[in-house]
């Protein structure tokens, strides 16, 4: 507030007499706001109005905590201070029970056993086409097995003969390759280039990339060089071997074991 003063004469006095001064306060409101640091009206309307929500303001809140959650869930992993794993991945299976289709009986003997290692190249050209447009070349590591086995199924009425003196005779089929096994645990793909073509091919496909017949063609790989060894003499030599010792049990002191040969070989081979 401001006070003015004013000097105005008396009319009710007259004006003879001594001249007189009166003297007369007035107030004057006045806004010093700015100087007394009391709020203005349009600050404190502002002071009032809350404030607005704004959808950047909440995405760079929401985006500010992810990326200090994943901080925290990394170091602790790396670190050790969390006990569980957040990047860590879960295996469900769930596979129905396995149904049982078929029972056999099996009479053979499995004599030998015979582990063959084979390195499957195979090249699919194109014609003229290069093969970094169209074409597949893969090499396959495979690692197998092939049995020589026994049937002792196929026996016929005489292949036991009891001779004089604590001996006998046994005569028995030759020993057979079995089916080779390639074994999927110690297998796989060493190297595999595929074209362009076959690559934008393959994303189209469920399986672009099957082993199905990788793993067919290095079996018949394994089967050659199992007749190729001498796996079905081994096989003889050890049902030989079983036998005189389990006969031998028996109270047998001369046990003969004869293998006899293909249909083509009449000649039998004696262990």
């Amino acid at each position: 507030m401001s006070t003015l003063l004013e000097d105005r004469a008396r009319e009710d006095r007259p004006l003879a007499a001594a001249p007189a001064q009166e003297v007369v306060v007035r107030v004057v409101a006045d806004d010093r706001s700015g100087r007394t640091g009391a709020p203005r009206p349009s600050e404190r309307r502002s002071e009032r109005r809350p404030r607005r929500f704004t959808i950047r303001g909440a995405i760079t809140t929401l985006v500010l905590g992810a990326i200090a959650i994943g901080i925290f869930l990394l170091v602790g992993a790396l670190s050790g201070l969390l006990s569980f794993d957040p990047f860590s991945t879960t295996q469900v299976d769930r596979t129905p029970p396995v149904l049982l289709k078929q029972m056999q009986d099996l009479h053979q003997f499995r004599a030998a056993r015979g582990t063959f290692e084979a390195n499957v190249d195979v090249e699919n050209d194109v014609g003229l086409v290069p093969s970094f447009i169209a074409g597949e070349r893969t090499i396959f590591n495979a690692v197998g097995t092939v049995d020589a086995n026994v049937d002792f199924s196929r026996l016929a009425d005489d292949a036991v003969v009891l001779g004089t003196e604590g001996s006998i005779t046994v005569t028995l089929p030759s020993p057979t390759y079995a089916r080779p096994v390639v074994d999927p645990a110690r297998s796989h793909v060493a190297a595999r280039d595929r074209g362009l073509v076959d690559r934008i091919a393959g994303v189209f496909s469920d399986d672009p990339t099957s082993e199905r017949d990788l793993y067919l063609l290095a079996g018949h790989k394994l089967g050659a060089a199992a007749r190729e060894s001498h796996l079905l003499a081994r096989a003889e030599a050890n049902t030989t071997t079983m036998l005189q010792g389990l006969l031998g049990k028996a109270g047998f002191t001369d046990v003969r074991v004869v293998f006899t040969r293909p249909a083509a070989s009449a000649t039998p081979a004696q262990r």
